[in-house]
C-alpha cells in the first residue's frame, strides 16, 4: 500500500484545460490556447497548493466521435513531463492512463522517468479505455481489456518495485529485464486506479493504493465507497485513498450562464458543500471551474486556494 496524503488532509487536484478538449467540457478560449496558457494554469495551481495536475490519455480518436470527443488530445507523459519541469511542489497524475494500450514496462519506464525527472510527484492513474475503435487500431481485444488491465498493475507494479523482474502471464512473457531509471518514491510511485461499475470496484480493492471514480452524483458516491471499503477489508488491504470528481464550480455570482448543476455562491458556502464529500470518506477532490479566459480561471483558482483549500482538512 502507497499512501500519499497525510491523515486528515484532503488533496485537491485538477485536470489541466487545454491537453484535452472534449466537447462534454472545453471552454471556447482553450481552443485558440497551446502551450503558454497551459504552463501558467501548471504554475498556478503549483503556487496556491493544489494536490495534483491531471492529463488525460487517449491517442487516436475515429471520426464517429470527433463531435462529442473533439480530437484534441496531448500525450500524457510527454505533457506531465512539460509540467513537472515547471513545476516544484504539485504532484504529477495519469488521469487515466489506458493501460491496456501499451506494454506495461513501457509504462512503468515512463511513470519511473517522470517520478525521477520531477523529483518523486508521480501518480500512475489508471484505467480500461472505453473507444474500441482505438483498441482495434492498436491489435488489442477490447472486450478483453479489463483482463489485460489487471495483468497490466501487476507487471507495473513489480517493474517498479523491483529493478530486474520477469514475469509469465497470459498476455505479457519476458525473463530478467531490468526498468531504469528507479522512481525516486518508495516502494513505487502511487497507483490509483478509475471506473465505477462493480468490476473496477474490485480491481481498485485488490490491485489499487486509491480511487479515481468519474463523478456520480452523491448519493451513488455514498453507496460505492460502502461497497469497496467492504471490499478491501475483504481483501484484507489497508485504508485506500479514496477520491471524486465534484461538480463544476463557480466562486461569487457569474454574470453569465453558468450552468444549473454548476455550484456557486461564496468560497465558504462551496466549502461547507465540498465538505459533505470529505465526511462521505474522500481523502482527495478533483476540481473544475466555469470560465471564459485563462485570467478567469487563475482567478478562480486564486480565489477557491485562498477561501475553500483551508476549509477541507478533516
Amino acid at each position: 500500500m502507497v499512501r500519499i496524503i497525510p491523515d486528515g488532509q484532503v488533496g485537491v487536484g485538477m485536470q489541466l484545460p487545454i491537453q484535452s478538449q472534449s466537447s462534454l467540457y472545453v471552454e471556447a478560449w482553450e481552443k485558440q490556447a497551446g502551450p503558454v496558457e497551459l504552463l501558467e494554469v501548471a504554475k498556478t495551481a503549483d503556487r496556491i497548493g493544489f494536490f495534483y495536475v491531471g492529463v488525460c490519455d487517449h491517442v487516436a480518436i475515429p471520426r464517429s466521435l470527433a463531435d462529442a470527443m473533439g480530437t484534441v488530445w496531448y500525450d500524457t507523459m510527454a505533457t506531465l513531463g512539460f509540467i513537472a519541469a515547471a513545476t516544484e511542489h504539485t504532484r504529477l497524475l495519469t488521469h487515466v492512463s489506458v493501460l491496456p494500450y501499451r506494454h506495461p514496462l513501457m509504462t512503468a519506464n515512463a511513470i519511473a522517468t517522470l517520478d525521477k525527472l520531477s523529483g518523486g510527484r508521480a501518480i500512475l492513474g489508471v484505467g480500461a479505455g472505453h473507444v474500441e475503435a482505438e483498441f482495434d487500431a492498436f491489435g488489442v481485444p477490447f472486450a478483453e481489456r479489463g483482463k489485460i488491465l489487471d495483468e497490466c498493475i501487476d507487471v507495473i507494479d513489480l517493474a517498479l518495485r523491483e529493478q530486474y523482474t520477469s514475469w509469465h502471464g497470459k498476455y505479457f512473457n519476458y525473463d530478467d529485464l531490468a526498468v531504469d531509471p528507479r522512481p525516486v518514491q518508495t516502494p513505487r510511485p502511487p497507483i490509483w486506479v478509475g471506473g465505477w461499475k462493480t468490476p473496477a470496484l474490485r480491481r481498485v480493492a485488490e490491485r489499487g493504493d486509491g480511487w479515481l471514480p468519474q463523478g456520480g452524483g452523491r448519493d451513488n458516491m455514498r453507496a460505492a465507497i460502502a461497497e469497496i471499503t467492504a471490499m478491501r477489508e475483504a481483501a484484507g488491504g489497508e485504508a485506500l485513498e479514496l477520491g471524486t470528481l465534484t461538480e463544476v464550480m463557480y466562486l461569487g455570482e457569474p454574470d453569465f450562464d453558468a450552468g444549473d448543476r454548476t455550484l456557486t455562491g461564496s468560497a465558504d458556502s462551496i466549502a461547507e458543500s465540498l465538505r459533505e464529500y470529505v465526511d462521505m470518506g474522500c481523502s482527495h477532490l478533483q476540481v473544475r471551474f466555469r470560465n471564459r479566459s485563462l485570467s478567469e480561471l487563475t482567478d478562480q483558482m486564486e480565489a477557491f486556494g485562498a477561501g475553500v483549500l483551508p476549509h477541507l482538512a478533516s
